[in-house]
């Protein structure tokens, strides 16, 4: 069975934030790297108008058209999204509820002009508003997940279109929450985009975890994490490397004003839900997960649909990238 396998776009946004790339260069690139398809994802790209409300009709349709050009298919499109946030002295929970649900269904329209067909939404990305990620909130919060994962999917069946639930974060993430949604909200159009790595963050194996969800997936994401105690670990905070600090100037008396930043890059990490363990974005197979039994379990599940290699690593991004395509095909082959 050959490997279905793209890219998210989300591999290579730091090249669309520094100028380097354009997401018609990224189209070119995946393509001319083999890939079967791209997957959307909104860092980096002018999705919104400048009142960050209104759909970007002209950017759309020229990344439909342009990917229709090369023939490469765009797979999915994705939002991180929050449908539980806590009431404030300016609204109610809500009103917050509704205003998210509407800020989502901008950018679905912002993916069905690009002709996508899968929508990956999520419930509640990284953690409960207030840190709170037990399984008794979880309990607390379930109905409003239903409800706004049926709302969102019968919204997107009004267009041809699917959801898709991904682990995603500290609270909704681990395979029985997320398909207890999909199962809650009973949806034919609602599958699960199976994040491969993400499950690391509730400390969880993936294997296990990727061997109860697969058969619901409609999308894989394909990472991989060095994983490290707290204990043994130089402190960082955040996920991401930040390189453009190095090059801020340097007053003519040899100081550096304050708001001007650190000299060095920031190396950030991931910390996972139980507080002990740190995640760092690897290449694939180059990282601490059993890339090669990950991989085992859904080929020989027969999932046929999309994989969508998802870097963030310390590496410049495009070899990253590349040498994870390369990987991942190379496994893939041989188990």
């Amino acid at each position: 069975m050959a490997m279905n396998l793209g890219i998210s776009s989300y591999c290579l946004c730091k090249k669309l934030y520094t100028n380097e790339m354009t997401m018609f260069d990224i189209l070119d690139w995946a393509k001319e790297n083999g890939c079967t398809h791209l997957e959307i994802c909104p860092f980096g790209l002018p999705l919104m108008l400048e009142d960050g409300k209104t759909p970007n009709v002209e950017f759309a349709v020229q990344v439909k058209e342009y990917a229709a050009k090369i023939g490469l298919p765009l797979s999915a499109s994705s939002l991180n999204a929050c449908f539980i946030r806590p009431a404030d002295e300016d609204e109610t929970v809500e009103q917050k509820y509704e205003k998210e649900m509407e800020r989502t269904k901008a950018y679905i329209e912002v993916a069905y002009l690009m002709g996508i067909k899968n929508m990956r939404v999520d419930m509640c990305s990284g953690q409960h508003p207030l840190g709170n990620n037990t399984p008794e909130q979880f309990e607390i919060d379930l109905p409003v997940f239903v409800k706004a994962a049926g709302e969102l999917a019968d919204y997107l069946a009004t267009k041809g279109m699917n959801l898709t639930l991904e682990n995603h974060g500290l609270y909704v993430n681990g395979a029985d929450r997320v398909i207890r949604i999909l199962l809650g909200a009973n949806r034919p159009n609602i599958g699960l985009t199976v994040d491969v790595g993400n499950y690391l963050c509730v400390d969880a194996d993936p294997v296990v975890e990727v061997a109860k969800a697969i058969k619901y997936a409609d999308m894989v994401h394909l990472k991989d994490f060095y994983i490290r105690s707290n204990e043994t670990m130089y402190p960082q905070q955040g996920m991401y490397t930040n390189f453009t600090s190095m090059a801020k100037p340097i007053r003519q008396d040899g100081k550096r004003k304050e708001e001007e930043g650190p000299r060095m890059p920031r190396f950030g990490y991931v910390g996972t839900a139980a507080r002990n363990t740190i995640l760092r974005g690897a290449i694939v197979g180059q990282g601490d997960m059993n890339m090669w039994k990950v991989l085992e379990t859904i080929k020989k599940s027969g999932y046929d649909k999309q994989i969508s290699l998802e870097f963030e690593g310390m590496e410049d991004v495009v070899a990253g990238t590349y040498y994870g395509l390369e990987t991942a095909r190379y496994i893939w082959d041989r188990v």
